[in-house]
């Protein structure tokens, strides 16, 4: 088992030796956001199925990166995602209530800037060059605020894994690697994961946006 240090000393490797594919992952979710905006909303299943292509970015680079843990993970994790998405209808995603709502787009814009292991001297570069879509917690952050600001697409079997990987990996970047703002995933993810397990408080508002809708 790598030491907290290595496993560190890894991500940051990832982070700043594939800046060119972040950037090409922040185009792609700028292109989705966009497309969002002026009111496309994809089917469940291929929301379900596209969610899960990040996590397995992430598994790619993990495993070439030496580092199986991750990459076994996440490939089972992506796999997951996309074979539980392809059983879910076509109804169109629907947004969710606003509270979630907000809390999504605060985590998805989290995951957008990670302000963690990208070596540079302008903080705006982490607008187009954090390690999105290369390593695990900005992506899981992204993934899971879009989650929550689409009701979990409606479906527990999804948002219970999705929540349950971010709450992993939330207690290990900020309890064992001390990445004090993992604490953001781990807050995200649990919110998804109490809401996706929870029928109680479906007649709330405020909760239908994801626990009334997650089925």
């Amino acid at each position: 088992m790598p030491s907290s240090q290595e496993i560190l000393d890894g991500l940051g490797a990832i982070a700043n030796g594939w800046r060119t594919l972040a950037i090409a992952w922040h185009v792609v979710f700028a292109a989705g956001l966009i497309a969002l905006v002026v009111g496309w909303r994809p089917g469940r299943r291929l929301a379900g199925t596209l969610l899960a292509i990040p996590l397995a970015s992430v598994s790619l680079l993990a495993w070439l990166s030496g580092n199986p843990f991750n990459g076994t993970t996440f490939a089972v994790t992506a796999l997951a995602l996309a074979g539980i998405g392809l059983r879910l209808s076509r109804d169109r995603i629907k947004i969710g209530a606003r509270w979630p709502v907000i809390l999504g787009v605060c985590l998805a814009a989290f995951g957008w800037v990670y302000p963690h292991f990208l070596q540079t001297d302008s903080w705006a570069t982490h607008l187009y060059a954090a390690p999105l879509g290369l390593i695990p917690c900005p992506t899981l952050s992204a993934v899971v605020g879009i989650a929550l600001v689409f009701r979990g697409l409606d479906s527990r079997g999804w948002s219970l894994v999705l929540a349950a990987i971010g709450v992993v990996y939330g207690l290990i970047g900020w309890l064992r690697l001390g990445v004090t703002v993992d604490a953001v995933l781990l807050f995200g993810a649990a919110v998804l994961a109490i809401a996706a397990a929870s029928r109680i408080g479906q007649d709330n508002p405020e909760w239908n946006g994801v626990a009334g809708g997650v089925r």
